[in-house]
């Protein structure tokens, strides 16, 4: 298949695509450059260079073919200083290494060769990581002097919701009022068991785009595996509207199932690091349930954030377990007794013991049997009712969904 002659795409100049052949001449494989999207920048044309059928594809397509094991691999190259070696994906692929392109620690995009009929030696290592720095500077130097604000703006929100700096200075960083009305969201990937979740990146990167484009005065940072949009001057009504609206396009592109948080409206920007709490309480809600509302704030989320405090709390306090639960669960584990889904549909049915065998698809009498024995065995105290919460929340905490951790970091 012949590849296109070497064009000036996208913004790119030519001489990223000096810079691909240079690296090609001393690897011996062909060589592209890609930003955080995985499209294509530059690639190398050389006589002779070795290549594959997905180099050829992300070359034509200008963007490299989606494969859902790949996303570990960019998520490893980005996370790494030196050149990656990498597995291949497919029967037909060639062994690659890459390296990420970057401005200090700020990420900007990767270079993947194809290795020769040799593998890369120390000369093509050194090659690869010394085009990665002249990419850096090319690419930093065609930035246009929005998009250095937009990365301004960024750090700044980042320490701002790290609780570094003083609320003038926040002011002053982010160019807001001095009586501002500021909201915050959180944008984060549904929780699906079957799929890697998209690297921060590519979300980060997409909904700056998308604020760019529908609110100037957003400010917009990446930490972990959230992306958080500060917005200035918005009423409450207006502010969940533009959320509806970022998660189904910020979904549409990536292709995912996006979650979105709401925090209160304020007007002290010293009080962010608590807005950013209060947003990562309910997307650790949202994100584990697939039912979930695509955008919910604190209101929509109240019970299960309070369980999700109480499930952190006997995590640290493991005292605060009731020996008695604890034994029940384990009986029920190695000797195959529902003893504890039995008490948690009868407290879930306020007591009533006929709703709850209905749930459980037994005779009354059988539910009766159980609740009886649970509390001989156990020594659980079934007629206080501080016991019976007490049993229905550890109980309920025993079961729930895995949340989403925000300061667990993807790169």
């Amino acid at each position: 298949m012949d590849l296109p002659n070497t064009p000036s795409f996208g913004g790119t100049s030519e001489e990223l695509f000096a810079l691909t052949n240079a690296m090609a001449a001393v690897i011996g494989g062909s060589v592209a450059i890609e930003d955080l999207e995985h499209c294509v920048l530059a690639y190398s044309s050389l006589p002779g260079q070795r290549i594959d059928e997905l180099r050829r594809r992300g070359i034509l397509e200008r963007r490299v073919p989606d494969q859902p094991e790949q996303l570990r691999q960019y998520r490893d190259v980005l996370a790494t200083s030196g050149v990656v070696r990498l597995p291949t994906l497919a029967p037909d692929e060639l062994p690659r290494v890459a390296v990420a392109i970057k401005a200090g620690d700020m990420p900007l995009g990767t270079i993947w060769a194809i290795e020769g009929d040799t593998p890369i030696n120390e000369a093509g290592e050194r090659a690869l990581l010394d085009g990665a720095r002249l990419a850096a500077l090319h690419m930093l130097r065609h930035r246009s002097a929005a998009e250095l604000d937009l990365q301004a703006r960024e750090d700044a929100l980042r320490s701002a919701l790290g609780g570094n700096h003083r609320a003038a200075e926040v002011r002053f960083h982010l160019g807001l009022p001095d009586r501002p009305r500021l909201t915050l969201l959180g944008f984060a990937p549904a929780h699906r068991p079957d799929r890697e979740a998209p690297a921060v990146v590519r979300l980060a990167a997409a909904a700056t785009r998308h604020w760019a484009a529908v609110h100037a005065e957003a400010s917009v940072a990446a930490i972990g595996r959230t992306v958080y949009a500060l917005l200035p001057a918005e009423a409450p009504g207006d502010v969940r509207r533009l959320a509806d609206q970022a998660v189904a396009a910020l979904g549409r592109s990536l292709g995912e199932t996006l979650r979105a948080a709401v925090s209160p409206t304020v007007a002290d920007p010293a009080e962010l690091p608590a807005l950013r709490a209060e947003v990562d309480d309910i997307l650790r809600v949202t994100t584990a349930d697939p039912d979930a509302r695509p955008v919910a704030d604190l209101t929509d989320t109240h019970a299960r954030v309070l369980l999700l405090h109480l499930a952190d709390e006997l995590t640290r306090h493991p005292r605060l377990h009731h020996p008695g639960i604890n034994a029940m669960v384990e009986h029920d584990r190695t000797r195959h007794t529902d003893y504890a889904a039995s008490i948690t549909a009868w407290l879930d049915a306020a007591g009533n013991i006929a709703d709850a065998a209905q749930r459980l698809t037994i005779h009354p009498n059988t539910l009766k049997y159980r609740l009886r024995r649970a509390r001989e065995l156990f020594d659980l105290d079934l007629g206080h009712p501080d016991d019976r919460l007490s049993c229905w929340l550890q109980l309920r905490l025993l079961r729930r969904p895995e949340p989403h951790d925000p300061d667990h970091e993807a790169p």
